[in-house]
């Protein structure tokens, strides 16, 4: 049982396919006495995609959210600034808007992973989360899931930036700021930055859906998931 509670805290971010196979490879720990807890999983996962997934693959999906959007690297301030006092604000608006862009391709491969860290996870792993903080679980994906997403996002932001025009677009920003008299040129690794970045980006929304599954009682819209999570409650 306080495994599955703890598996209802992080699987919010995937598709009815991942979730189904998450669920036949848990037998055994899916119901609890007259509690549907498999049924709970799912109405959590429906919410979830609703409320965060969809909006983290949508245009725009990093750049107007605030918990997540991607900022420049230190780096690139400079050439920010430098383009805004030469009339060029535009561009650098771009720029930015188009590094965002390219995350939200990144986040659509991220479900497959956690499918593989969530069923790999032991017995021990999930007491230790279960007696953890509110954002142990999210701690724990981290770390068992962050090298194989870098070698997910990697290729895919990489390809992003030609799909979205980022890689035109930067191109000529970093044209435009070598231009600029007395300037120290740069040429910055984008793909590398804006992949730990996207990364970052879906480790906190994750566990800003751990925490308000784990303490908001209001979040649990229907009996079924009061049910569920009422056993988290008692631990």
């Amino acid at each position: 049982m306080k495994k599955t509670v703890l598996l209802i805290a992080i699987l919010p971010f995937f598709g009815c396919a991942e979730l189904q196979q998450v669920a036949n490879q848990l037998p055994g720990i899916l119901e609890q006495g007259n509690i549907n807890i498999a049924g709970g999983l799912k109405e959590a996962l429906n919410n979830g995609i609703s409320k965060q997934v969809t909006k983290l693959t949508a245009t725009d999906g990093f750049y107007r959210n605030e918990a997540v959007k991607i900022l420049l690297p230190d780096e690139l301030k400079k050439v920010d600034a430098g383009l805004r006092k030469i009339g060029l604000s535009s561009l650098a608006d771009d720029g930015l808007r188009a590094i965002n862009r390219t995350a939200e391709d990144a986040v659509k491969t991220a479900t497959p992973i956690f499918v593989d860290a969530v069923t790999g996870m032991s017995f021990t792993d999930a007491k230790n989360i279960l007696m953890g903080n509110e954002s142990a679980a999210t701690t724990y994906l981290q770390g068992s899931t962050s090298t194989a997403l870098y070698g997910k996002f990697n290729p895919v932001i990489k390809n992003s930036f030609a799909k979205v025009g980022a890689d035109k677009i930067w191109t000529q920003i970093i044209t435009k700021y070598n231009s600029i008299p007395l300037v120290k040129k740069v040429n910055p690794d984008l793909t590398d930055y804006v992949t730990n970045q996207a990364m970052n980006g879906v480790f906190k929304m994750i566990a800003i859906e751990e925490k308000d599954i784990r303490t908001n009682i209001s979040a649990r819209t229907s009996n079924l998931l009061k049910n569920v999570f009422a056993m988290q409650d008692k631990k």
